[in-house]
């Protein structure tokens, strides 16, 4: 859950299920935005045959709000977030950096992973101050033209 102005944001990230994956594929950026991101549709259809993905939605209560998916593979120390939106309906309540630090907090737990790299589009200026507000730094464009930002995670008490 995340403070913001007096009032709680209940938000979580729960797996993808066939409960909720017509929601997840009913979700709608604004039209301006619908170049950033591959559509959630594609993105579960990619993730049945990538063991390596996990799906998740973005609930604000029982409400479906948004969708992310990352891949933490347990052979690498690094973990991938490569799909992340809000619905428009949604967007501008916070619900995007309250998303991003449940997803961080999932992929923390995990054990093995020591940083976070999440690739967007470098004319997205919503989606680079909200990586740089997690504290992701921007390493430069990766072939296909989109900014790659890093993230280290801090070490865990076990670590030290």
């Amino acid at each position: 859950m995340t403070e913001r102005s007096g009032s709680t944001i209940d938000i979580r990230i729960a797996p993808v299920t066939p409960a909720n994956s017509a929601l997840v594929t009913a979700l709608q950026l604004a039209p301006e935005q619908m170049d950033f991101v591959a559509s959630n549709a594609d993105s579960l259809r990619e993730a049945k045959s990538d063991r390596d993905a996990r799906p998740r939605a973005i609930m604000a209560g029982d409400r479906v709000v948004g969708f992310l998916m990352y891949e933490a593979p347990r052979d690498d120390d690094e973990a991938r977030i490569y799909r992340f939106m809000i619905d428009r309906a949604w967007q501008g309540r916070g619900y995007g950096k309250a998303a991003l630090h449940e997803a961080l907090a999932e992929i923390q737990g995990l054990g093995h992973i020591r940083h976070v790299s999440i690739c967007y589009e470098p004319e997205n200026e919503a989606a680079r101050q909200l990586y740089r507000s997690a504290g992701f730094v921007e390493e430069g464009l990766d072939e296909d033209g989109e900014m790659i930002a890093d993230l280290v995670l801090p070490a865990s008490m076990g670590d030290r």
